[in-house]
This record gives C-alpha cells, sequence and structure tokens, in this order.
C-alpha cells in the first residue's frame, strides 16, 4: 500500500485504577505506528450514591449499530477490493476467502485491502476534498478501517467508550459527539497532513474521551475523588496525543477529534446540578443548572461553531496550515535518529 497515514490498532490494556482505558492510534498502510489500547470509561466509585442513584440509564443501542454498520463497511470494501483479481498470488488466505481474500503483509499488514480500494470508496484524500469538491469524505473515511487488526481495535474502544456514555447519556447525544468529533479529527487532519489516504474512527473515539473530560469538568458537583478522576483522564489523553508523535500515526485526526469532543461535553453531557432532583415538585429554590455550567455551554457552543466555520472555510481554500505554523508538524512526528518524517 501507500506511505499514506491509516489508523490501526492493538489489543487493549489492563484497565487503569479508574477503570480508563486508552483509545487506539492512527496508523499508516505499512502498520507503523504505537500499539496501544482502547479506551474506557469512568466507574461509578467516582460518583456520589444519590448521584447515580438518580442517573437515568438509557438503551444502549446506538454502539451496536455503529459496530455493526463498520464491520459491513469493511466487508463490502473488502468485496470490492478482490485482491485476487490483481493476479497477485500472495494474498492472504486466498484459498478461502476467494475474493474477500486480504492484501500481501507487506503491502497490508493489518489484514485488510489496498489503499487504492479504500481511497476509491471514501478515504481522506486532501487533493479529492479540497480539489475535487468530495467534502463527504471527510466524514466517510471514519466509517472505513485498514484492516481487520484495525477495525477490532477500534471497535473494542467504541464499546468501551460508547456504552457507559450512551448509558448515561442517551443515543442522540453520544451519537452526535461520535459523528461530529469524526468530522473535526477529518477537517484538521486534511489541513496538516500532506500525502496518502486516511481513514479510521480514532477522531471519533477520542472526541468520546475528550467529551468524558468535559463531563467530568462540567458535572463536577456529582462526583467523587474528583482529582483523582481528572488526573487520570488527563494523563491517559496525553499519553496517547505523546504517543501520535510516532511516525506514521495521524496525531492531527486525534487532536482535532479531542478537542471537538472536549467542547460538545460542555453543551451536550450537561447533568442538574447535585440534590436538584430531590426537591420537591414545584418548590425547586435552586436553578437546574449552575452559573458556572452555563458559561462553559455558552463558550463551548460559540467556539465549536466559529471553530468549523473557520476550518471549512481553510480547507476548502486550500490552505496548507503548516505555512501558517511552521513547528506544528511536531505535533504528528518528531523526528529522530531511528526514523524520519514523511507527513
Amino acid at each position: 500500500m501507500s506511505n499514506g497515514d491509516m489508523e490501526a490498532g492493538a489489543p487493549a490494556r489492563a484497565a487503569t485504577t479508574t477503570g480508563i482505558k486508552p483509545p487506539p492510534g492512527r496508523y499508516n498502510a505499512d502498520g507503523h505506528g504505537p500499539q496501544y489500547a482502547a479506551a474506557g470509561a469512568p466507574v461509578s466509585p467516582f460518583y456520589y450514591a444519590a448521584a447515580a442513584a438518580q442517573e437515568k440509564q438509557h438503551r444502549t443501542w446506538l454502539v451496536p449499530l455503529v459496530v455493526l454498520a463498520n464491520v459491513a463497511m469493511f466487508i463490502v470494501v473488502m468485496y470490492y477490493n478482490d485482491c485476487p483479481r490483481s493476479g497477485n498470488g500472495d494474498c492472504v488466505g486466498r484459498g478461502v476467502l476467494r475474493r474477500f481474500s486480504f492484501q500481501p503483509l507487506k503491502e497490508n499488514p493489518l489484514f485488510g485491502p489496498s489503499a487504492t480500494t479504500l481511497g476509491k470508496y471514501g478515504g481522506l484524500d486532501r487533493y479529492k476534498v479540497v480539489r475535487g469538491n468530495e467534502a463527504w469524505r471527510l466524514e466517510t473515511s471514519t466509517w472505513l478501517h485498514a484492516g481487520l487488526i484495525h477495525l477490532g481495535a477500534n471497535m473494542i474502544s467504541l464499546i468501551f467508550v460508547g456504552v457507559r456514555l450512551e448509558q448515561q447519556f442517551g443515543f442522540w447525544k453520544v451519537g452526535l459527539v461520535y459523528l461530529v468529533s469524526g468530522l473535526g479529527g477529518s477537517i484538521l487532519s486534511v489541513l496538516f497532513i500532506r500525502n496518502g489516504v486516511s481513514v479510521g474512527a480514532s477522531g471519533a473515539l477520542f472526541g468520546l474521551l475528550g467529551a468524558m473530560l468535559s463531563e467530568l469538568i462540567t458535572n463536577w458537583s456529582i462526583y467523587t475523588n474528583r482529582i483523582a478522576a481528572m488526573a487520570n483522564l488527563i494523563i491517559i489523553a496525553a499519553i496517547n496525543l505523546a504517543l501520535g508523535i510516532l511516525p506514521h500515526v495521524d496525531n492531527f485526526a486525534h487532536i482535532g477529534g479531542f478537542a471537538t469532543g472536549f467542547l460538545l461535553g460542555f453543551v451536550l453531557l450537561i447533568q442538574p446540578r447535585f440534590g436538584w432532583l430531590e426537591q420537591p415538585f414545584g418548590a425547586k429554590s435552586k436553578s437546574k443548572y449552575t452559573a458556572c455550567q452555563i458559561i462553559l455551554l455558552v463558550v463551548a457552543l460559540i467556539l465549536s461553531i466559529a471553530g468549523f466555520a473557520v476550518g471549512l472555510l481553510m480547507v476548502f481554500r486550500g490552505v496548507n496550515g503548516n505555512d501558517h505554523c511552521s513547528w506544528c508538524h511536531y505535533l504528528t512526528c518528531v523526528p529522530t535518529s531511528s526514523w524520519k518524517c514523511d507527513n
């Protein structure tokens, strides 16, 4: 495959003391990149018992549907990839999988299709987005995966993060964070990444992680062990973003997705102040939300709208973000004596 940026993932690690697990990285077609694990969610010890008791439990059906949609898309892409048709005798699993067999491992070690196929069926290609008026790739690329390993790691991550959030906040809020965060990650990626085809859900997954952090901040009053919870989330996010500076990893998708999810968390994942629901009906002396919650909501909403407006305007004007930020390329790859950067 080409040396364009693609995501991949790895088996999940053991949970930290918070029950949170880090999300997967964004890898290139050669499968290079850090082998780190999926993201999860804070567990109940961080909540006051009363807050947990008053919390409405929503049915979890969005996450399973998203997982099924991603699996279905992978099957469809593999069907049209049809490795044996190219006459390549090194297709992995050709005798059993036939047209669903994987590209040779030297081309794609993640057990998946070719970069050409991914580009044809919706992969993020800067030239096609900017010059070909194919803006839909900003979202469709988040539903494609570079290989079976990549798909598995991302879906495990989605289950760990999404189930808890959907149970607590409902399908439409979590779904909106997921979709918009993926779009935010793609926009930042197009502005800074020059080469190759980029695919994967890591921007959306980092968005969920960012939303978890802002949810902790905006709903501060219903948490116990606040400092420990905050420290764990910040450390996990920092570690995952730091791993993104390795070569062949599209860290801009991670950063864009995380920032988008962080802002959306203030807007969508706001909860009533602690104890408000326990007041007698018609005699609620306190306002439902604190002044701090309202201020954060308004500021986050303004920043989100402004960020997307400016980002999309820059994308469709063909702006190269690196021309305006000489050091930003170090956010996705730091060259050393052991590797070079090709972004």
